[in-house]
């Protein structure tokens, strides 16, 4: 009995994307099929490269064609990537961005800046091309965790008009306030002034064809967060708490300020950060030092997704003093939960703007 493309393609109907809860064909998934009596060969294209459903995606494929089309045939399968965006590219601001990304904390100390770096290189290990903008202007920190102290952007002038070239560090375009001003150099700056020069940073850098662009914001909710409300189309955006109360209570007030009907940007979730600490010896023990499950109970209080516990451990704070973040790393604790918090958020953000795209 001689292969069909109906055959095959009813097959691969029967598989679900279990973010979409929809079969792979009719979300229109399944790429260059080409296929003999001998052979099946088709790429899956995924709406972000750090999907981490691939390994079971790629079984449910094979085991379908074997059951309904023919258990003897080759079955190659290659992967690709689309990142969803519902972006106007015709937009002024940020217009080769797809996804906008601030992470934000109520209150300093919790880790945000650490979580923004980790973020943002766990997603471009992936294979996404991925920007980074330090927007704490009075407290820039992540030249000195990307290890770019000595970093100054260069000029570029396109149609006439003067645009600062984001510093590029492994692929990532990376700007901040830190590469403009001298490392002892205190932002003594008003209000108006701070956000004029985030704005400068944002609406003035020359940022190219990114799939993911991701804020560090910081603390607080004060002119900086209601300029970025007003300024940039936000995708969405990731709170950053502790566990114990203290934090909490100030991460309440961050997730309530994005769901101001105001400012009303989608909140992606709540990551926990210095969640549980392990001892190297051994391995399988979590401690809760500073308590447990603080942060997925404030998640489900305001009824947004968790995305996950982060570790405290001497490596994650050795990598962002020296220059060398953890998420650059393999097969650490660490470097696993930053890659799982990156698939979490990429798969967050392809199935908001699915939803919201069939909403509109």
């Amino acid at each position: 009995m001689r292969i069909t493309e109906q055959q095959i393609l009813h097959a691969l109907s029967q598989v679900e994307d279990p973010d979409f809860k929809k079969d792979l064909v009719s979300l229109g998934m399944i790429k260059d099929l080409t296929f003999s009596d001998d052979n099946i060969k088709f790429t899956i294209e995924l709406t972000t490269p750090a999907c981490p459903m691939k390994e079971k995606l790629e079984n449910d494929c094979r085991n379908a064609i074997a059951q309904l089309v023919s258990n003897v045939v080759k079955v190659d399968i290659d992967f690709s990537s689309r990142v969803t965006t519902l972006r106007d590219v015709k937009s002024d601001i940020l217009p080769s961005v797809k996804n906008i990304i601030t992470v934000a904390s109520g209150k300093g100390g919790v880790g945000k800046s650490t979580v923004s770096v980790n973020l943002a290189l766990a997603l471009l290990r992936s294979g996404a091309r991925v920007g980074l903008i330090d927007a704490d202007i009075y407290g820039p920190s992540v030249p000195t965790m990307l290890g770019l102290q000595s970093a100054r952007p260069t000029i570029q002038k396109i149609d006439d008009k003067n645009k600062i070239v984001p510093v590029d560090y492994l692929g990532m375009q990376v700007m901040s306030i830190g590469f403009l001003i001298q490392d002892k150099q205190p932002v003594a700056w008003r209000g108006p002034m701070a956000t004029s020069a985030l704005r400068q940073i944002i609406t003035d850098v020359l940022w190219e064809d990114l799939d993911y662009l991701v804020l560090d914001l910081p603390p607080g909710t004060g002119d900086i967060h209601l300029t970025l409300a007003q300024l940039v189309p936000v995708t969405g955006a990731v709170v950053v708490t502790t566990p114990q109360e203290v934090a909490l209570a100030d991460a309440r007030k961050a997730i309530a300020f994005y769901q101001l009907e105001s400012v009303h940007v989608p909140v992606l979730g709540v990551v926990e950060n210095m969640s549980y600490f392990t001892p190297p010896e051994l391995p399988d023990k979590k401690y809760y030092i500073f308590g447990k499950g603080g942060g997925r109970l404030l998640a489900q209080q305001f009824e947004v997704p968790f995305l996950g516990e982060l570790p405290i451990e001497q490596d994650i704070r050795e990598g962002g003093d020296f220059g060398k973040p953890i998420a650059l790393q393999t097969s650490t604790v660490a470097s696993k939960a930053f890659e799982q918090l990156a698939q979490t958020v990429a798969q967050q953000i392809a199935v908001q703007n699915a939803t919201l795209e069939v909403k509109a």
